[in-house]
């Protein structure tokens, strides 16, 4: 009798918090001529939060074409092409001509091919098609919703987003605060504006699952690292009754 063994691939490792360290080292905290200065606290919860997310990087399977978008200094894109596997092809979409610059000279010091465009993440020609992994790493304001609506667009098999900042700026605000006037939430800053946030994390939310996405939403890192401590961790995967019910909850969020 003939004995049949199934293959088990191995599970890809994530890097640990030492090699994000050391990474992040060279390329943006202390020169070369530096090598031991002590990191400032700032630096330190950088080194966590990347760290954190690379290990939700090293969990998707194909990750061949990579984009992040508003990349600011691409910590994430850059460290995420370095130390994890599998990348072939990385987008960098940043709107700032300095940290445009300053990404491709870290990408120069890491040996990494990157395609480090400037431009607003909303511009479509700057996106390739079919990506497997689009990161946001505190996409300010409507910079989140617009890495959504493109992501959706492009069709990504995966979107990592971590959100930063609520202004009246972000498509949805001004329909939360309606429906928190409505419905009388009182108008003390903290009250208020928790309930405006949670609205607008639910209508993104919807969108994403009502456009074919399963989301999970968890803490990245704890509210000690980053007051933006949200991962949306979405997978394309096209079920229909999630997509149905997500669109009709998110009628019913939008009614006035």
């Amino acid at each position: 009798m003939a004995l049949y063994q199934t293959r088990v691939e191995p599970k890809p490792s994530a890097p640990s918090i030492d090699a994000v360290e050391h990474a992040l080292r060279r390329l943006y905290i202390a020169p070369s001529d530096e090598p031991g200065r002590a990191l400032r606290d700032e630096d330190r919860k950088k080194v966590r939060e990347v760290t954190a997310l690379l290990e939700e990087v090293a969990r998707i399977g194909r990750r061949r074409v990579v984009v992040e978008a508003a990349s600011g200094h691409a910590y994430a894109g850059l460290l995420a092409a370095q130390l994890c596997s599998g990348i072939e092809a990385l987008t960098l979409i940043e709107r700032e001509p300095d940290r445009v610059a300053h990404a491709r000279a870290a990408a120069e010091r890491l040996g990494l091919i990157a395609d480090v465009k400037e431009g607003d993440v909303d511009d479509a020609a700057l996106w390739p098609e079919h990506p497997d992994l689009v990161i946001g790493l505190h996409a300010c304001g409507p910079a989140s919703d617009a890495i959504v609506e493109m992501a959706i667009a492009k069709e990504a098999r995966w979107l990592l987003l971590v959100p930063c900042c609520y202004a009246k700026t972000v498509a949805f605000s001004a329909a939360a605060e309606a429906r928190a006037e409505a419905i009388g939430i009182p108008r003390q800053a903290p009250i208020r504006r928790a309930f405006i946030e949670a609205l607008i994390d639910a209508e993104r939310t919807l969108r994403l699952e009502a456009a074919g996405y399963e989301v999970t939403v968890r803490e990245l890192v704890p509210r000690s690292v980053s007051g933006h401590n949200l991962l949306w961790r979405c997978r394309k995967s096209g079920e229909a009754g999630r997509m149905a019910a997500a669109r009709a909850q998110l009628g019913r969020l939008s009614e006035q």
